[in-house]
């Protein structure tokens, strides 16, 4: 199946670099990346999804603004997730509302969750891959030092000089973070290559999503996030959601989909032991089977 590549210009002045499969005019299912990813890790699945005896869906994976080919604006206020999720709203209705499914991952997973809790009547259903709900990933960096540790990561990020060490000896630091806990066998010379021309095209705008963001763990100087609170309203996602959480995500800990339910009553929670972060690159069949199912029901 060929992926399509196009730039699509939104109303509102951004444009987004777009991967995609299938004819138009079927039910639609979007894809939604993280980083320090880009649209292309989607490409097998959107593949896959259009395929007449898989669904025969149109399959569509946005570089989100900041990514590859898409609009990088500079004022790192424009990273925040109002306009996110205004892009996303927007190529959703270029392409025919409401989606059959918003699928998503990480910082993807970041704006899909505030999609559907904002703009629940574009989409049917949402598919959530090792991406924190805003209540659950709030109450762990308030409450758990575990998870504290965890994302500490977050902090380096977000330094002026970031972009600068990322760079260096051929992006060593962003290649770690596939491989620094444990082996990454998907991990090729030729993925490689391409996760390095995303880089080299547009590392800053992966990282003001970071500097956007009060959600990191509180450090000297900086106590912001203690004051930080989330109205309930801005947390419940009331259509059916799938969430899909590899248990070995070093970044990610497993209690972060504890009381999940609390904001999500359709919930269908799938545990894969032996899957971290990266579990779209590790077990894309697995994957590809959990949201058939999902889609299914």
């Amino acid at each position: 199946m060929r992926i399509q590549t196009w730039q699509q210009p939104l109303p509102h002045g951004i444009t987004l670099s777009c991967r995609a499969a299938g004819e138009r005019g079927r039910p639609v299912l979007m894809f939604l990346h993280g980083f320090p990813e880009a649209a292309f890790v989607w490409d097998e699945l959107l593949a896959h999804f259009a395929r007449p005896e898989h669904g025969g869906f149109r399959c569509i994976a946005p570089n989100l603004r900041g990514y590859e080919q898409s609009s990088q604006p500079a004022d790192v206020a424009a990273y925040r997730p109002k306009h996110l999720v205004q892009d996303i709203a927007a190529l959703v209705q270029i392409e025919g509302a409401p989606l059959a499914c918003l699928v998503a991952h990480d910082w993807g997973g970041a704006v899909a969750w505030n999609f559907a809790n904002q703009l629940p009547q574009l989409t049917q259903r949402l598919a959530i891959i090792n991406s924190p709900h805003p209540g659950t990933f709030l109450r762990a960096l308030q409450t758990s030092a575990a998870q504290q540790e965890a994302s500490a990561y977050m902090n380096f990020l977000v330094r002026p000089d970031a972009e600068e060490l990322l760079r260096a000896d051929g992006y060593r630091r962003l290649l770690d973070f596939f491989t620094h806990w444990g082996a990454a066998s998907w991990l090729t010379d030729e993925v490689k290559a391409k996760y390095r021309a995303v880089w080299d095209a547009s590392l800053t705008g992966g990282l003001n999503y970071y500097r956007a963001s009060p959600l990191r763990p509180a450090r000297e100087g900086d106590a912001a996030l203690s004051q930080v609170t989330l109205p309930r309203e801005m947390l419940t996602v009331d259509i059916p959601t799938l969430v899909l959480w590899g248990m070995q995500d070093p970044a990610l800990l497993p209690e972060l989909v504890e009381g999940l339910e609390d904001y999500v009553p359709h919930l269908t929670l799938h545990k894969v032991a032996d899957a971290s972060h990266w579990i779209v690159h590790e077990q894309p069949q697995l994957v590809a089977q959990r949201l058939a199912d999902f889609l299914a029901q």
